[in-house]
């Protein structure tokens, strides 16, 4: 006596393929959300140190980290072997002179413009100890100086940079939802001689590189 063979049917065939379909654009559509979250919060964040700066300005008439009167007129704000006296130089720059870059996190938080408390210390490694500095979505920490250091320069200029450990396609769809898309021109840049696995020129137009994304580029917003 045979044994009948049996197999899937089209129908059966179908289905599983409609299953793996919708697991497949599922998997997709949640990568989407995830970064379309993570661009979000990377702008928010860009927005809010922005607003922060600006308000302290029009309230001091002075810039955070550069401040001559901070310790006199913003609670909290001490000597620190690291950042002087507490204040800033008051020459409208906020450089790594006395770590105002540093020193001016601590302003911000303590008056109250900017989430956290931060104190001012000196650098380790060129890097900012835990504690003086806030921290990107990716755990690199930011930094906000007075230099040249954004493509194609045109002169020094106050500029916030993201840090570093973020996505090369994160920051194209940052550029793109907040200046030109153009990490060499625009308000939003990569900084001076970017890695060429983070930003391409080709036939004299920059473009940040998106297939495949480099998983550790930075970028920074001109004020």
């Amino acid at each position: 006596m045979n044994k009948r063979e049996q197999g899937f049917t089209l129908i059966e065939i179908a289905i599983v393929l409609v299953i793996i379909g919708l697991l497949l654009g599922g998997v997709l559509k949640g990568q989407e959300l995830i970064t379309g979250a993570r661009v979000r919060n990377f702008i928010q964040q860009q927005d809010g140190i922005k607003a922060a700066y600006f308000g302290f300005l029009d309230r001091y008439r002075a810039l955070p980290g550069d401040y001559t009167q901070a310790v006199a007129n913003i609670p909290g704000v001490v000597a620190n072997a690291a950042c002087g006296n507490g204040n800033g130089d008051g020459n409208g720059q906020v450089t790594t002179a006395a770590n105002e870059n540093i020193l001016m996190w601590e302003h911000l938080s303590r008056a109250q413009f900017i989430n956290g408390a931060f104190g001012c210390a000196a650098p380790v490694g060129g890097v900012p100890a835990a504690g003086s500095a806030p921290t990107n979505p990716y755990g690199a920490f930011m930094d906000f100086q007075f230099d040249a250091n954004y493509n194609t320069p045109t002169g020094q200029r106050h500029n916030l940079k993201t840090g570093a450990q973020v996505p090369s396609d994160i920051l194209a769809e940052i550029d793109r939802k907040v200046d030109d898309g153009n990490p060499a021109q625009g308000s939003f840049r990569a900084p001076s001689a970017p890695a060429a696995t983070c930003v391409t020129v080709a036939a004299g137009v920059s473009s940040w590189n998106t297939n495949p994304p480099d998983p550790s580029c930075q970028a920074t917003t001109l004020f």
